[in-house]
């Protein structure tokens, strides 16, 4: 019998690479999903994955990709459609015989919530949970990788820190320790099979505390300087930033403020056997990208 392959969707995006790295560490055949032929995708058949061009949104190219997977993760970009991709990729994975899907969620996943982009991130897990295609749900809280997020109005790396989010709490994780988790849990599908897993970096913190720790680390001054909401949104809106990103990015600041994001458990030590990179850590390891 063939190795069994896994395929990973976004494959070039943040969960992605990482999930296509701890595969390919393990020895394990990856199929790995991409959008266009570019030094991205180049970057991954270097590493030993086979890549495919396709579109989530396009069910006859998800039947294609999916063709002899036997694990696959979905992830989808911050962009309308989720849903419908969603439905394609457990439709492509159902006619294949997929054994275990892992979805990527979010932390404020819920029913009821002012965030469309939380209550769709809860439709999709229905979507999944419906298909019976044995699926495992991780619901990150904010990535480490916002601290880089490249948008105006949101320049960290310029030293100052100015989100809407008051003096509440959560343990940022790292992109890194998330495709760790991916790949743990489709190596395993049966151990994980209709689990939901919140997923923590190590510490706790506030952003007075993370500017803290990248001062400390990388070696210059770096302040937080909370903003309101109604502050934000204007920002944000100024920016150029689409409605829908809007909306959500208010409604998280909302959920970030009452503490939906805080928190803290051993879910990637367990899973992995190794502890999600801290603060410090992240900020070592990706020094030349916060250079401003």
């Amino acid at each position: 019998m063939a190795d069994p392959l896994y395929l990973i969707s976004g494959a070039t995006g943040t969960t992605g690479r990482a999930a296509v790295t701890a595969l390919r560490h393990a020895g394990k055949r990856v199929r790995a999903v991409v959008h266009k032929e570019d030094a991205r995708a180049e970057a991954l058949r270097e590493q030993g994955a086979e890549t495919i061009v396709g579109e989530l949104l396009d069910l006859d190219q998800m039947r294609a990709a999916m063709e002899g997977v036997r694990g696959a993760y979905f992830v989808y970009p911050f962009k309308p459609g989720l849903i419908g991709a969603a439905a394609f990729f457990a439709q492509a994975a159902i006619e294949a015989g997929v054994e275990s899907i892992v979805n990527m969620s979010q932390k404020p996943a819920r029913r009821e919530t002012k965030s469309e982009a939380s209550r769709d991130h809860w439709i999709t897990e229905q979507v999944f949970d419906w298909s019976d295609v044995p699926t495992t749900h991780i619901r990150p809280t904010f990535f480490a990788e916002w601290l880089l997020y490249p948008m105006d109005g949101w320049n960290v790396k310029a030293g100052v820190i100015e989100f809407p989010f008051a003096d509440g709490r959560h343990a940022p994780i790292a992109g890194e320790d998330q495709g760790r988790v991916i790949a743990a849990v489709l190596q395993d599908p049966k151990s994980h099979a209709g689990k939901v897993y919140p997923l923590y970096g190590p510490v706790e913190l506030n952003h007075y505390e993370i500017a803290e720790k990248l001062t400390k680390t990388l070696g210059r001054p770096f302040v937080y300087r909370p903003l309101t909401i109604p502050a934000f949104r204007a920002r944000m809106e100024n920016s150029g930033q689409l409605p829908r990103f809007v909306q959500h990015i208010v409604s998280v600041a909302q959920d970030y403020q009452e503490g939906i994001f805080a928190g803290t458990n051993n879910v990637v030590e367990d899973l992995t056997g190794r502890r999600p990179l801290t603060v410090e850590q992240f900020a070592d390891t990706n020094r030349a990208r916060f250079a401003k």
